[in-house]
């Protein structure tokens, strides 16, 4: 780890983040043993052979196939530099930008002057998830958005640097600057809309403007409330807690509230407990203490030596009302606590919700929640609490291509009181332990997990795995060392999204196809700038067609920028992908969000002005240094977080 490691990379890279002790088997190891049996039953190795001297293409199109996308846009260069770009004929207009006015009261931003009362009021830092939640249609709505983390050598000018434990031991942080950081946590709700120009604008001194921060109070609700485990000084009857952390992606439900998704939270503790600790093996199941903060150093809370419990209390999935700027956000611990990418969701056929969920970590699960009770679609107040009853299941994917959730309910299988499990509470406090005694599939990085509801397909994001050895693959699998990642499909048996049954298929396998070592599996229409490696977000518009945004592509990984990519999911342009907006210079695409009529495309540009963090030759980012001072370009203003709004031109749906 070098000093100019981003707290995300950090994340990606710690060696301790939570590793899986487990011998459950890979991701990888069942693609190998999948691919091996289908291709020998489909005979698949001829036709392999004939494709090395006639491309796939030239078959098609000597059977008369149309292999033209149905995405309908000019790719743009997948080149990076300091400012973004979008498909031609679309505007890609800066709606709100870190610092800027939420609440009524917010003074305008300086960052030569920040004070976490200021900043309690303005757009946070790192804005990840969005979720449009319309109040008028595709004209007028809420924009929920996520705050994920703070990077301090770009936003602070005292700072010399990145501040971490192991190279300079916060050396240079003050409480003030750590209770900043602590307010542009959490979220903001936005009111925007379009104007008669076409343009979109927050709503000034809206009554729906909210900020969430570290300090926000919320609630306990579902099987960990009340808990000992969750007990602390602060609060002595474990329902209630400041704050949410690390929130990434999430989802919005059809009642209108906003789930967002707590997720690297082992990252704001520091301390350390004994061995023999009763959270011990807890704590290291999910990499705590992180060290990536010094929190700790000003609140008790975040030490666990002081305060062991409080760490219980975060990696859950959070519910907020934004119509409602004094409601309390709950944590629904039903549905599991660990690293939370996501919480897509989708109405089975009985009228159960089924959310969808991701472990953002190397060798970690694929979660699904099924309410115990329906949706009521004619009375959205009546499913105020729908998520604190349920069944949480984990994914084993087998080798035939088939797969089974495995229900984590105590006293069921391993999850009893012999295995350290002596109530559901403890069951969804230690999700991951438990997926580890039920045999749930390793998987490379799990991050966004999105149900089309169109198709009923399940979409899983793995962005990487750089540390699969080479003796859990074969040359039928996709990759040992997974630098790349790969997007698994699943079908759920006969559309029951309830269905403790499934298929599953390899979507695609990323990276640069030109590298025949690389194993990449895009359609041959793909350019060279519609590759991408490292999918990350994703999402499915109205019309049924996936989006993909990228978390890690780079000159020195793979000589592009990240950005967002339209992928063909069927057909004979299955596999087709076209980039369609490009991030600047260190920032990664996050977030992205289609309004109703697919007249709109919001998505989340997140740490602009970074390092390339894997180039050896790279210098570290400050504050006065980025690597782009996107999206202002003024001297002093340093790079800044935004959300950017794209539009077509003269009017028109998104690449129709």
């Amino acid at each position: 780890m070098t000093d100019h490691l981003s707290k995300s990379q950090a994340a990606e890279q710690s060696e301790n983040a939570g590793s899986n002790p487990s011998s459950n088997p890979t991701m990888g190891e069942m693609i190998a043993e999948r691919f091996n049996r289908r291709d020998l039953m489909k005979g698949i190795l001829a036709v392999s052979a004939m494709a090395a001297t006639v491309s796939p293409m030239a078959i098609a199109a000597a059977q008369g196939v149309n292999t033209t996308p149905s995405f309908n846009f000019k790719e743009i260069s997948s080149v990076s530099n300091d400012q973004h770009e979008v498909a031609e004929g679309y505007d890609a207009d800066i709606l709100i930008r870190w610092g800027d006015k939420v609440l009524p009261n917010a003074p305008a931003f300086d960052p030569q002057a920040q004070t976490p009362a200021k900043q309690a009021g303005q757009f946070g830092y790192n804005n990840d998830y969005l979720g449009y939640i319309p109040l008028d249609g595709s004209r007028r709505g809420l924009l929920v958005v996520n705050h994920e983390y703070t990077n301090e050598e770009l936003m602070f000018p005292s700072l010399p640097g990145r501040q971490d434990l192991r190279n300079v031991a916060f050396k240079d942080m003050t409480k003030d600057i750590v209770d900043i950081e602590m307010m542009a946590h959490g979220g903001s709700v936005l009111e925007v809309a379009r104007g008669a120009n076409g343009k979109w604008s927050v709503v000034e001194n809206s009554r729906f403007a909210r900020r969430i921060t570290a300090e926000t109070e919320m609630e306990i609700t579902g099987p960990a409330a009340g808990a000992d485990r969750m007990k602390t000084s602060y609060d002595p009857a474990g329902r209630k807690v400041r704050g949410m952390l690390n929130n990434c992606a999430g989802a919005t439900t059809p009642w209108g509230t906003w789930l967002t998704c707590e997720e690297n939270v082992n990252g704001y503790f520091w301390g350390r407990v004994a061995d023999n600790h009763p959270e011990a093996r807890n704590f290291r199941r999910m990499g705590i203490p992180g060290n990536w903060y010094n929190w700790g150093q000003y609140h008790d809370r975040f030490d666990i030596v002081k305060e062991p419990n409080e760490a219980n209390r975060f990696g859950w999935v959070v519910e907020i009302d934004p119509h409602d700027p004094n409601s309390t956000p709950k944590k629904r611990t039903a549905m599991g606590r660990f690293k939370h990418e996501g919480a897509a969701n989708i109405i089975n056929a009985d009228g159960r919700f089924v959310v969808y969920q991701g472990d953002d970590e190397r060798f970690d699960y694929v979660y699904k929640f099924v309410t115990e009770g329906s949706v009521d679609r004619a009375n959205p107040a009546n499913n105020r609490d729908l998520l604190d009853r349920g069944t949480l299941f984990v994914a084993r994917y087998n080798a035939d291509g088939t797969g089974v959730w495995l229900p984590l309910i105590f006293g069921q299988g391993p999850l009893t009181a012999a295995n350290g499990f002596n109530s559901q509470a403890d069951v969804v406090i230690e999700t991951r332990r438990a997926g580890d005694l039920l045999g749930a599939t390793k998987m490379d990085r799990p991050e966004d997990v999105e149900a089309n509801a169109k198709t009923n397909m399940v979409y899983v994001m793995l962005t990487s795995n750089n540390r699969r050895t080479p003796a859990q693959v074969d040359a039928a699998n996709p990759r040992a060392d997974n630098r790349f990642g790969h997007i698994v499909e699943m079908m759920p048996t006969g559309g029951d999204h309830a269905s403790t049954t499934f298929r599953w298929e390899v979507l695609l396998r990323c990276g640069d196809p030109a590298v025949a070592t690389v194993g990449a599996t895009f359609h041959p229409n793909t350019t060279k700038d519609g590759w991408f490696g490292m999918p990350d977000n994703c999402a499915v518009d109205a019309d049924g067609r996936l989006w993909i945004a990228t978390d890690g592509n780079a000159p020195s990984k793979t000589g592009r920028a990240d950005g967002v990519w339209a992928l063909e999911t069927a057909g004979p342009a299955r596999g087709t992908s076209k980039l369609f907006y490009r991030c600047p210079n260190g920032a990664e695409l996050c977030g992205p969000e289609l309004t109703p009529d697919m007249e709109t495309f919001f998505v989340a540009i997140q740490h602009p002005g970074e390092a390339d963090e894997d180039d050896p030759n790279a210098k570290p980012v400050t504050f006065n240094t980025p690597s782009t001072r996107w999206p202002d370009f003024k001297d002093g203003v340093p790079p800044r977080p935004s959300i950017v709004a794209i539009t077509k031109r003269g009017g028109g749906k998104i690449a129709v």
